[in-house]
């Protein structure tokens, strides 16, 4: 006969794991939005706007919005440096 194996228990005082979702937009910094997909978070528009423009050079293709989560504002990166 086999025994029955045992699920862990989790405590209830121990919080649930914050972990940041891909399809929520973050509520602080600004995240570089590669063809409406969130991708990189950044505290400074300037970091996020180097990042997309380093992307944009690479591939051209892309679309490539930066979005501000304090105004939840996307504004579309314009292909010159």
């Amino acid at each position: 006969m086999r025994t029955p194996t045992k699920k862990p228990v989790r405590a209830t005082e121990e919080p649930e794991p914050k972990t940041p979702r891909a399809d929520r937009p973050p509520s602080e910094g600004f995240v570089v939005v590669v063809d409406g997909h969130f991708k990189s978070e950044f505290e400074t528009a300037e970091a996020a706007e180097s990042a997309g423009h380093e992307l944009k050079s690479t591939y051209p293709m892309l679309k490539i919005e930066i979005y501000d989560a304090a105004t939840r504002v996307r504004t579309l990166l314009s292909s010159e440096a």
